[in-house]
């Protein structure tokens, strides 16, 4: 394995997407998935977790949970994180394309990644007859879900589901009219597809500290038992985050909450 090589742009580029895809408490050596990328990338597996501890000291996501990463980003790191996160919409998707390259990921395969399994290539759900346009859209969606499941555990921020194919990374700003934020972790939740489309539909929200909160709409169905065990059996817990995860950013739960939930049907 080779040591005391320089960092290069593109390989900043795919140490950023698995970045995005771990909590700061799964970045060291011994993590599934920063060994598999490390061992692609011909990188030891501590130089790739220490150089994700330094991409977390510039993110001002975890400076808000006061938690600190490594104090040795470089001035390419610094540049490369500007460049990722100015131009999420195409440093996203491009990142993907290069990550699944790397993995020798054709159309017809989906990379996975998960804390605890590390990187999977699975079959895709979809064949390999998109347009140029549609994979490009297509791999900023991949990062988006991986992205925000992964923040959450892998798991509904309200009901502790754990069934990843039963979940969705919800958009708190709608995806169709906020093309700067469609990529931004901060503004995804992990949810069970049920909660995504109360959600969206603005049946539930979320108040300035996180507690679910229901609509009069869904109120107004009570005492039915599917409402009662799905949403009012949740309303008022806080959702349920690991201590290290990016919070949603509250500047855009604060557009849901007057735009949407108010305004439910």
């Amino acid at each position: 394995m080779a040591t005391g090589k320089r960092w290069k742009h593109d390989e900043l580029l795919l140490a950023l997407n698995l970045y995005h895809k771990l909590t700061f408490g799964q970045m060291h050596s011994r993590q599934p998935a920063i060994v598999a990328l490390a061992l692609k990338m011909e990188r030891g597996s501590n130089s790739l977790a220490m150089k994700l501890c330094n991409f977390a000291s510039l993110d001002p996501a975890l400076k808000m949970r006061g938690i600190k990463g490594l104090s040795g980003a470089s001035a390419l790191d610094r540049a490369v994180w500007t460049e990722f996160h100015e131009n999420l919409s195409e440093t996203a998707p491009a990142s993907e394309a290069a990550f699944r390259a790397l993995f020798g990921a054709d159309e017809t395969k989906h990379v996975e990644v998960t804390a605890k399994e590390g990187v999977r290539i699975l079959k895709a759900p979809t064949g390999p007859t998109e347009t140029r346009a549609t994979v490009k859209v297509r791999r900023g969606q991949e990062y988006f879900r991986q992205a925000v499941l992964n923040n959450f555990d892998g798991r509904c921020g309200v009901t502790g589901l754990a069934v990843r194919e039963l979940l969705i990374a919800s958009h708190i700003l709608p995806w169709g009219r906020h093309e700067a934020e469609r990529l931004n972790v901060g503004n995804g939740l992990c949810l069970s597809r049920l909660h995504d489309a109360a959600f969206d539909i603005g049946l539930i929200t979320f108040d300035v500290d996180l507690r679910l909160r229901l609509s009069k709409r869904l109120r107004a169905a009570l005492p039915q038992r599917a409402v009662a065990e799905n949403f009012s059996a949740y309303e008022g817990e806080t959702l349920h985050l690991p201590k290290d995860a990016v919070l949603p950013d509250e500047k855009f739960l604060v557009v849901h909450r007057s735009e949407v939930f108010q305004n439910s049907p």
